[in-house]
């Protein structure tokens, strides 16, 4: 059987490129269908015998590669969001907490590609509907997290925090993050928020720089509406840090869980424990060194 995958690179790093055009060329050599997937009418990507394509032409593969780090990878989310297709993620950014394997393993990639050979981990993602005064309702989504923040020349803003049509606090803050668990170990985790398992479905609520007395962090029901409605005309919502949205006063953010779920393929059973420790370098042995002992 013929495998047929999409390829998508980080379209501004000329090193991250070339690499990608190798790849696409040693999965051609190697019997697999590649068809370059972009978001743009650039050619840079472009190998030959290697067709160009867009979102809409993607309905037929098995597979998204993607080369670069987790925002490539998010990117990739973005195009394939609605079909049902894996991600796998080779790891040429910083963290790259999202991949799944890093670039000197490419062989054994290209080998478990060619034989149809990964698990898939599907992730919960969030619906975020947007209603500001005077205007119609906003849907979109996201798979790490909703972003609710200050204008950057602005101070503060100043929000009021339900759940469930239940308010809960009121302050004002920088930032008002809802994540997913995948998005926990992303913005809400510098901002002091919780490290969520990726197989426990829940919406994590951080605030970032709150003047209040209960500001923490809230792990909440899946099934749980999270609401901010924004009071200060200086706010705006990111969501993974794509899609920018302006919030006026009066705006009301709602989260909840998405009917779609995002599909990372994975080439190694390694449980989510050993990537937190690996890729955050975790002390497992302690702090102090082999064999020192306690004063």
């Amino acid at each position: 059987m013929t495998r047929k995958i999409a390829l998508l690179s980080h379209d501004r790093n000329p090193d991250v490129i070339a690499s990608a055009r190798e790849i696409a060329r040693e999965l051609s050599a190697a019997g697999v269908d590649v068809l370059w997937l972009s978001s743009t009418s650039s050619q840079a990507h472009q190998t030959e015998n290697i067709p160009v394509v867009n979102s809409q032409q993607i309905d037929d593969v098995e597979l998204i590669l993607v080369i670069g780090g987790d925002g490539t990878i998010l990117r990739a989310a973005e195009l394939a969001y609605g079909y049902h297709i894996p991600i796998l993620g080779i790891n040429y950014g910083h963290m790259g907490f999202l991949a799944e394997a890093e670039p000197e393993s490419m062989s054994h990639v290209i080998s478990a590609i060619r034989h149809g050979q990964w698990s898939v981990d599907t992730r919960m993602a969030v619906e975020v509907r947007i209603q500001a005064p005077g205007s119609q309702a906003v849907k979109t989504w996201a798979l790490n997290e909703a972003s609710i923040e200050k204008d950057p020349l602005s101070r503060m803003v100043e929000a009021h925090i339900a759940i469930d049509d239940v308010p809960l606090s009121a302050f004002t803050c920088d930032t008002v993050l809802v994540s997913t668990p995948t998005g926990s170990t992303a913005y809400s985790f510098s901002a002091g928020g919780p490290v969520v398992w990726p197989d426990v479905d829940a919406l994590v609520v951080t605030p970032v720089a709150a003047h209040a007395l209960f500001a923490r962090p809230l792990v909440v029901s899946p099934d749980s509406h999270v609401s901010v409605r924004i009071d200060s005309e200086n706010a705006h919502v990111w969501c993974d840090g794509r899609r920018l949205f302006r919030a006026p006063a009066g705006t009301q953010v709602t989260v909840t869980r998405d009917s779609h779920r995002v599909q990372l393929a994975r080439l190694n059973a390694m449980p989510f424990t050993g990537r937190l420790v690996r890729k955050f370098d975790l002390p497992t042995r302690g702090w102090r060194r082999h064999g020192e002992q306690n004063d």
